[in-house]
């Protein structure tokens, strides 16, 4: 078991533990966040026009284009807010209950 040190009011701040310390720049590519969702947007390719309005409102950035096409969603980042189903004006993308 680990004992939490005694600090109180009087310590000195050398006496602190070291928080808040940040030795790289930060990224969430290495971070699965997409473990928090609870819905899914399923994406529809037949009724996708590739207007790309969904791509700019994505929080996560986790709508992938390439060559001018929306791609299937990154669910490694995607948290499933669902903007992406609110914007799109095809009704391309439907959120879902997530399966786990």
């Amino acid at each position: 078991m680990i004992e939490a040190k005694n600090i109180n009011e009087q310590s000195a701040w050398q006496e602190l533990t070291p928080g808040a310390e940040i030795y790289e720049p930060g990224t969430s590519k290495l971070v699965n966040t997409g473990e928090w969702r609870v819905l899914t947007p399923v994406f529809d390719e037949a009724k996708c026009k590739h207007c790309m309005l969904c791509v700019p409102f994505c929080p996560d950035i986790s709508i992938p284009v390439v060559n001018g096409k929306r791609l299937e969603t990154d669910f490694f980042h995607c948290k499933g807010c669902g903007i992406c189903a609110k914007v799109c004006p095809f009704d391309a993308i439907t959120m879902e209950k997530e399966e786990k």
